[in-house]
């Protein structure tokens, strides 16, 4: 049963990881409606994020790669890779308001983290999905401008309250500032590397300091394998939600979820 309940969370992580929904909101849900130190495992909690880390990362690692390699031909002088190298800069001048934020108040934004904010935030998140309904931007990858990541980097940076989507928030900034679909799904997705690498980094010093209990290990393993194929699947099926023009459909979930969360725990 143990086992069960490992990869039932690990599917639950990789689900809610891409989408709009909130991944972090949906665990202190879980946490609070079931009550069981599984939720509160820090080691299970940084392992099946980085399942979906490497989900999002071997879907995206062709994106990578070109960017990374342009950045570094353009630094050497090939200026026909100037393109790659804006939007690399685009990608960490997204993630400073998010990390800024992270690293002065992290611990401020935990002792405030409960499940009645997690409704009233799941709310905002409605909220916002369906503000952006008739987006229809026109904006390609290269048009991108420096105004556009600071406006869609304080967007990533309100997600930082548990209940507020990361990816809904960068999404509903993208989309605000007229990108294409495909370009803001893309640019949401890569500015989730800079975050969940520099995360991972920290907790992964607290699991270390903790240390791992060896007779979870098996748990821990099926966890991780279920958030990578749940989180790569999702990851398809939103993409084709975006591109369809019906992201606004996820905000009838957050409101249905959001009321059933403030009467259950008025």
């Amino acid at each position: 049963m143990n086992l069960i309940k490992y990869i039932i969370l690990g599917i639950i992580q990789g689900v809610t990881e891409p989408l709009p929904i909130s991944s972090s909101g949906h665990l202190l849900i879980f946490r609070e409606l079931f009550n069981t130190n599984m939720f509160n495992d820090l080691n299970f909690e940084v392992i099946v994020n980085f399942g979906s880390f490497l989900a999002i990362l071997i879907i995206f690692w062709k994106d990578i790669v070109k960017l990374v390699t342009g950045f570094f031909k353009y630094l050497f002088g090939d200026k026909k890779y100037k393109n790659e190298w804006k939007y690399c800069w685009l990608i960490v001048l997204g993630s400073i308001p998010v990390g800024i934020v992270g690293l002065l108040f992290k611990d401020n934004i935990e002792a405030i983290a409960s499940v009645k904010e997690v409704g009233i935030a799941l709310i905002i998140t409605a909220i916002a999905l369906f503000l952006v309904k008739n987006a229809n931007g026109t904006k390609k990858d290269e048009e991108l401008t420096w105004v556009d990541a600071v406006i869609i980097g304080l967007f990533q940076m309100c997600a930082l309250l548990p209940g507020l989507s990361r990816s809904g928030m960068v999404l509903v900034g993208c989309l605000l500032c007229k990108l294409n679909k495909e370009a803001a799904l893309k640019y949401t997705f890569l500015l989730y590397f800079p975050v969940s690498v520099a995360s991972f980094g920290l907790s992964t010093i607290d699991v270390v300091k903790q240390g791992l209990d060896s007779s979870l290990l098996v748990s821990y393993a099926l966890g991780l394998v279920a958030a990578f194929i749940a989180t790569y699947f999702t990851y398809k099926w939103l993409s084709n939600i975006v591109k369809k023009g019906k992201l606004w459909k996820f905000s009838i979930y957050c409101i249905i979820v959001a009321i059933l969360v403030l009467i259950y725990f008025r």
